[in-house]
């Protein structure tokens, strides 16, 4: 029987498990209850943490453009073009997404397995197994033994998602090519809940509309987040607890 100070130390050492994996936020938690969500400061995103510089292949640059050229590289036409095309520039995105999967899997396996063995003539010797094995072995069915497994696994997958948004972006970056990198970030929140949109990704100027928009198929390494805080998200996510136990528990 194990003692009640061994069990209460491996108590506290789950407990300081749990608390260290929830860290900080559940401080920030703590600290924020009663408060709405804070909004993130209007900041440079190339200084904003984690922030990294896109280096890819690129194809040849142009050649530079001769100094009594009226024409603007990449311009519609010799007039001032009011596309985005420098960094700090803005231009609106259009985000539409209307994705649909559907996959169905059904797998069974089955087997067994059965193994005999006698000794019933072996030169005369059968006889002293009775004197080498326990008590009542029987030359005529040494071993017998079966074994019957059986596995059914069914899967599904039906998911289906819409969004339909519209943000302005800002150039953060002009690739070599001319290629450029944009990266767009909104909050709105209501009451005490706090909606979070992100889209960075790479843009060609040639997709740029007249009207200084670009679609969200027209975006390459395109990076979308959509997500929100507050009590209502907090209510639908698990409790520190329970994603703990589901991490440990094995079965």
């Amino acid at each position: 029987m194990k003692s009640p100070l061994r069990i209460f130390s491996r108590v506290a050492m789950i407990a300081i498990a749990g608390a260290a994996l929830s860290g900080c936020g559940a401080i920030d938690r703590i600290e924020n209850i009663g408060k709405p969500p804070a909004l993130a400061p209007v900041t440079n995103p190339v200084q904003e943490a984690g922030y990294q510089r896109v280096s890819i292949p690129t194809p040849a640059q142009a050649g530079p453009r001769e100094a009594n050229s009226l024409w603007r590289p990449g311009s519609r036409s010799f007039f001032n073009d009011p596309r985005a095309s420098h960094v700090g520039d803005i231009l609106t995105i259009d985000i539409s997404i209307a994705d649909a999967a559907k996959i169905s899997n059904t797998t069974t396996r089955s087997r067994a397995n059965s193994d005999d063995a006698n000794l019933t003539n072996f030169f005369g010797l059968e006889g002293t197994l009775t004197r080498i094995l326990p008590s009542g072995a029987n030359p005529a069915s040494l071993v017998k033994m079966g074994s019957d497994t059986s596995n059914v696994g069914a899967g599904s997958v039906n998911r289906s998602e819409s969004i339909n948004l519209t943000l302005a972006g800002i150039v953060t970056q002009v690739l070599p090519n001319g290629n450029l990198v944009v990266r767009g970030h909104q909050q709105v929140r209501v009451n005490n809940e706090l909606r979070d949109l992100q889209i960075s990704g790479i843009v060609r100027t040639e997709d740029i509309t007249s009207e200084n928009t670009v679609n969200l198929s027209q975006i390459a390494e395109a990076r979308v987040s959509y997500g929100g805080q507050g009590q209502i998200t907090d209510v639908q996510q698990p409790r520190y607890g329970s994603q703990l136990y589901d991490i440990l528990m094995p079965f």
